[in-house]
C-alpha cells in the first residue's frame, strides 16, 4: 500500500521537531558554555569529543536494541517516543545550567548533561530513520519520502538558525543565559507535540521478519556492507566540514563582522542561507534529479560547495562588511548542503536493499545508527576544531581581547581559514572516496530491487 498524504505530514513534522532539537544543540552548545558562561573552550572541545566517542559504542548498541524489539506498538515507535520525552528534559537541563555552579562543577554539568543528551537523542534518532526502509517500498516511494523528511529537517535545522538569537535576546531581555534557558523550553515542547503527531500516524508495514541477531552477528552485518560504510563516512566528512563553519560562523559576526548589532547581521545571514536550504531540498534537488540522477547531482553539490568556499574565503581576506555580497557564496554552501543532506539519506537506505542481497538480512536500525553516529562524530569533531581555533587565536567572551586580535589580525586571520580551507579539504577527500567506494548506480539499484522481490515472493 502508497504511503497516505497523513503519513508524509506527519512523518515530515516529526523530522522537523527533531532537527530543532539537534541544531540547537549542534549550533549552540559551544558558545552558550563558553562565550556566556566562561568555560574555557578547549575543555568544552573535549568534553564534547569523548561524548562522541562514548556514542562509537552507544549508538550501533542502541541499532541493536531496536532491532530486538517486538511489540504490539512494532519496533521503531516505542523507542521514538520514550527517547523523545527524554531528550526533550535533558535538553532544557542542558541549556539551564544552574547560576550557583562554576568552575570545575560547572565542567562536570556541562559534561553530564551533554552525554545525556547524546544517549537520548539516539534513543529517538534511530528509529526515526530506520523506519524510512521499514514502512517505504523502495525505489522512488523511498527516495521521495527521504527528499520531504530532510527537506522538514532542513526546515527544522534552518528555523534554529534564523531564530535563536533574535528568541534568546527577547526572551531574556538582553540576559543571554536567561533567553537560551526558556528558548530550550519552547523548543523541547515543540519536539515533543512534533514526534508525538509521528507517532500516532505513522505505522509500520510489511517487512522481512528475521530472527533478533547477537551483537556479534549484527556487527559483523555492518561491516561486512561495504557500500554502508562507504557512505557513513563519506556523511561524516561532509557533515565535519559544515559543522565547523556553522561552530564558527557565529564568531565571525561577533569579533570579524564586528557592530554593536552584530547578531543582526548574523540572523540576516542565517534566514538567507536558511531559505537557500529547504529551497534546494525542495525545489533543486527535485528540479536537477529530473536532467541527471543522483549521482551526479553529488558531484554537482560538491562543486557547489567548493566555489562556495572559495568565494567566502576572498571576501574575508579583503575584509567586506557588506553582508549582501556574502550572500553569494551563502547560496552556494548553503544549496550544496541541502542537497547532499537528502542524496546522503537516500543512499544510506539503498544500502539497507544491498545488504540484505548480500548478507541476507535487512539491518535498519545498524545501518542507520551509523548515521546518527556519524552525524554526531562530525558535529563533535568540529566543535573539538574551533575550540582549539578559539583557543589559539584568543577569541573569547572577553571582546576587548577580541578587538586587540583583529587589529593584530593574526587572529581573526586564523578564524578565516579555519572556516574555509578546512571544509574545502573535507569536501574534496569526501568526493574521492565517494568516486572510488560508491557503486550503487540507479541501473544496479533497480536489479537489487529486482531480487529482492524474487526473494520475498518465494518465501510467501
Amino acid at each position: 500500500m502508497r504511503l497516505t498524504g497523513k503519513e508524509k505530514a506527519s512523518y515530515g513534522m516529526g523530522a522537523v521537531g527533531k532537527d530543532m532539537v539537534y541544531m540547537l544543540s549542534a549550533s549552540y552548545i559551544l558558545y552558550y558554555y563558553q562565550d556566556i558562561l566562561g568555560v574555557k573552550a578547549l575543555a568544552m572541545g573535549v568534553i564534547l569529543m569523548a561524548a562522541r566517542v562514548f556514542d562509537a559504542f552507544n549508538d550501533p548498541i542502541m541499532g541493536i536494541l531496536v532491532a530486538k524489539t517486538r511489540t504490539r506498538w512494532g519496533k521503531f515507535r516505542p523507542w521514538l517516543f520514550v527517547g523523545t520525552l527524554l531528550n526533550a528534559g535533558v535538553l532544557v537541563l542542558l541549556f539551564a545550567a544552574p547560576p550557583s555552579l562554576s568552575g570545575k562543577g560547572l565542567v562536570a554539568y556541562a559534561a553530564i548533561t551533554y552525554v545525556l543528551w547524546g544517549v537520548t537523542y539516539t534513543m529517538m534518532d534511530i528509529p526515526f530513520w530506520s523506519m524510512i526502509p521499514a514502512f517505504t517500498e523502495g525505489g522512488k516511494e523511498r527516495e521521495n519520502l527521504s527528499t520531504l523528511a530532510r527537506s522538514c529537517a532542513g526546515v527544522g535545522s534552518a528555523l534554529i538558525t534564523v531564530i535563536t538569537m533574535k528568541c534568546v535576546y527577547f526572551m531574556g531581555q538582553g540576559n543571554e543565559r536567561i533567553g537560551f534557558k526558556w528558548f530550550s523550553l519552547v523548543i523541547a515542547v515543540i519536539f515533543v507535540i512534533a514526534i508525538t503527531i509521528t507517532c500516532l500516524s505513522i505505522k509500520e508495514k510489511s517487512t522481512v521478519d528475521v530472527e533478533a541477531p547477537s551483537v556479534g552477528q549484527m556487527f559483523r552485518a555492518l561491516f561486512q556492507n561495504d557500500q554502508a560504510v562507504a557512505v557513513v563516512m563519506i556523511i561524516v566528512l561532509i557533515n565535519c566540514s559544515l559543522y565547523i563553519t556553522s561552530n564558527l560562523v557565529i564568531y565571525f559576526f561577533k569579533y570579524d563582522f564586528g557592530g554593536s548589532q552584530w547578531y543582526n547581521s548574523y540572523t540576516l545571514f542565517n534566514i538567507f542561507g536558511g531559505a537557500m536550504q529547504i529551497l534546494s531540498m525542495m525545489i533543486f534537488y527535485p528540479l536537477l534529479r529530473k536532467f541527471m540522477d543522483s549521482i551526479r547531482i553529488f558531484y554537482v553539490s560538491i562543486v557547489m560547495a567548493v566555489i562556495g568556499y572559495g568565494i567566502l574565503l576572498g571576501l574575508m581576506v579583503t575584509g567586506e562588511k557588506n553582508i549582501i555580497l556574502l550572500f553569494v557564496p551563502g547560496f552556494f554552501i548553503f544549496a550544496a548542503f541541502g542537497i547532499v543532506t537528502v542524496l546522503t539519506t537516500v543512499f544510506l537506505a539503498n544500502t539497507v536493499d544491498y545488504g540484505e542481497v548480500k548478507n541476507g538480512r535487512r539491518d535498519e536500525s545498524v545501518i542507520f545508527s551509523m548515521q546518527t553516529f556519524v552525524v554526531k562524530l562530525a558535529s563533535g569533531v568540529a566543535a573539538m576544531v574551533a575550540s582549539v581555533c578559539l583557543t589559539i587565536f584568543n577569541l573569547s567572551n572577553d571582546t576587548s581581547q577580541a578587538a586587540e586580535a583583529a587589529v593584530a589580525g593574526s587572529s581573526v586571520m586564523g578564524l578565516r581559514l579555519t572556516m574555509t580551507v578546512i571544509p574545502i579539504i573535507g569536501f574534496l577527500v569526501a568526493v574521492l572516496l565517494f568516486h572510488k567506494k560508491y557503486l550503487l548506480t540507479e541501473k544496479k539499484i533497480e536489479e537489487i530491487n529486482g531480487e529482492l522481490k524474487k526473494r520475498h515472493s518465494i518465501q510467501e
